[in-house]
């Protein structure tokens, strides 16, 4: 036996203690300084026979969790199999659906240029292609049989396409009903249009929980998010989660940058006052994804454009990133600054992510897609609009490039850069779209370790104190 190299210790400052946990199993011990040192002399000496009858019964403690495997190559083969169960897992459907590219606001990271152009030539989804996407889910659902059905509406501002959102939710409610499959819907908006109406419309049809953005204080947020003619947008948003709080599950999404970040105690304090403050079911914000190759007016990053200089179309960047357990991100600052947000957050007393779970990314499930207004598929939202990167159509077209982009995502394996990372099985390597985005390759890792080790001493902490 070895000790695993999915293993990570936090020793504890009270008493003579150390956080275990591994990864892969993730089992979650608190021990004594003198079981944790067992690991090492197990990897050392490796001889049950020399240890004593205590010794040996956390050893079979450290083992039957993960802790203690046979050998390397063993561990290596788990971690192949892991990922295999992972891409092929059938129990869930995930669908998410752009109903539209088109925006009301003009968010300076998002695209830039000219925010009117941008919109004019935006996509939208008619409801005569939202009928195929239907048509194309029911055949998923019998095709794949899964358990649950998860909906999610997106865009752009997906409230800016009601038809299309209520069509489809009617459609896939009724399919999923008939074959006894669970469906459940959520939506990411910018909250601007929600509406007790738009959640009493879908509650019928699972609706589940709606994110909404805020991007730090009334100040900096109307600076990062405002209308296209340049409104601010804060009061109103608040506006329209304090009537519809208590309704549906409410979370708080945030993007932050250098010059945004140090707004959001500030922001949280504002919240913590609110009447619906013990209705928000999470509050996490993350840092944002940028292009760090200089873009021309007019262009959108991660998105390319036509001859005439006309942008193609591409989602939201708010999403990107969201399902997985990166950050999207590559500066240590802004790591360092998530970590100290998600300990704001708690003490605060807003639930939000722990920061070590989380992954790996929706991009690796075979089951899980993006849909954009004209049928694309795509394997992540991050990637819509950039219509090389569509892994398939709703229609069941067999373009060559579409069939070439599908096998390329279908083979992406980046962590197999990680070396002997015990983050590897909850990261995956990290965020494809960062990846694509910062060093042109989505097979490469981005690196977000330092906050993945920040946020496991607060996780060890936290399970400490609650022991």
């Amino acid at each position: 036996m070895q000790p695993s190299m999915f293993n990570l210790r936090v020793p504890l400052a009270a008493g003579d203690e150390v956080f275990l946990m591994n990864t892969m199993t993730d089992a979650q011990l608190i021990v004594s300084s003198d079981v944790a040192a067992l690991l090492d002399l197990v990897g050392t000496d490796g001889a049950l026979d020399d240890f004593g009858g205590e010794e040996r019964e956390a050893i079979e403690l450290l083992r039957d969790n993960g802790f203690l495997v046979a050998d390397r190559a063993a561990e290596r083969r788990a971690l192949d199999r892991f990922f295999t169960v992972v891409k092929s897992d059938t129990s869930e459907l995930h669908i998410t659906v752009l109903t539209t590219l088109q925006c009301n606001f003009a968010c300076d990271y998002c695209f830039q240029g000219d925010h009117g152009d941008y919109n004019k030539f935006a996509e939208k989804m008619s409801l005569e292609t939202a009928a195929r996407v239907a048509d194309w889910i029911e055949r998923e659902l019998d095709r794949v049989r899964p358990e649950r059905l998860v909906l999610m509406f997106f865009g752009g501002e997906p409230l800016l396409n009601l038809p299309v959102m209520y069509g489809l939710a009617e459609r896939t409610w009724a399919a999923t009903q008939a074959r006894g499959v669970r469906m459940v819907i959520s939506i990411i908006t910018n909250g601007l249009l929600l509406t007790p109406e738009v959640v009493d419309r879908l509650e019928p049809f699972g609706l589940s929980g709606i994110k909404i953005t805020l991007d730090g204080d009334r100040a900096t947020h109307n600076r990062m998010r405002p209308l296209r003619g340049g409104q601010g947008t804060f009061d109103r948003i608040i506006e329209n989660i304090r009537r519809v709080a208590g309704r549906c599950r409410i979370s708080i999404g945030g993007n932050f940058d250098e010059s945004s970040v140090d707004s959001y105690p500030a922001l949280l304090d504002f919240l913590k006052e609110q009447e619906f403050a013990d209705k928000l079911v999470k509050v996490n914000f993350k840092p944002i994804v940028r292009d760090e190759k200089p873009a021309p007016k007019g262009t959108l990053p991660l998105i390319p454009v036509s001859a005439d200089g006309k942008p193609l179309g591409g989602t939201c960047m708010t999403s990107v990133g969201a399902g997985g357990a990166s950050s999207c991100d590559s500066c240590n600052f802004l790591d360092d600054k998530m970590s100290f947000l998600r300990e704001e957050t708690k003490r605060h007393g807003f639930p939000t992510p722990d920061g070590v779970h989380g992954g790996p990314c929706h991009v690796h499930m075979k089951h899980a897609h993006t849909i954009g207004p004209d049928g694309s598929l795509y394997a992540c939202p991050g990637f819509t609009g950039e219509k090389a990167q569509s892994t398939g159509h709703i229609d069941d077209r067999r373009d060559r490039w579409r069939e070439e982009a599908r096998e390329k995502f279908d083979h992406l394996n980046p962590w197999k850069d990680c070396g002997d990372c015990a983050f590897i099985p909850v990261c995956a390597g990290g965020c494809l779209v960062a990846s694509h985005t910062q060093l042109g390759d989505m097979n490469a890792p981005t690196c977000h370790k330092r906050g993945f080790e920040s946020a496991l001493i607060a996780l060890a902490h936290d399970v400490a104190s609650a022991a």
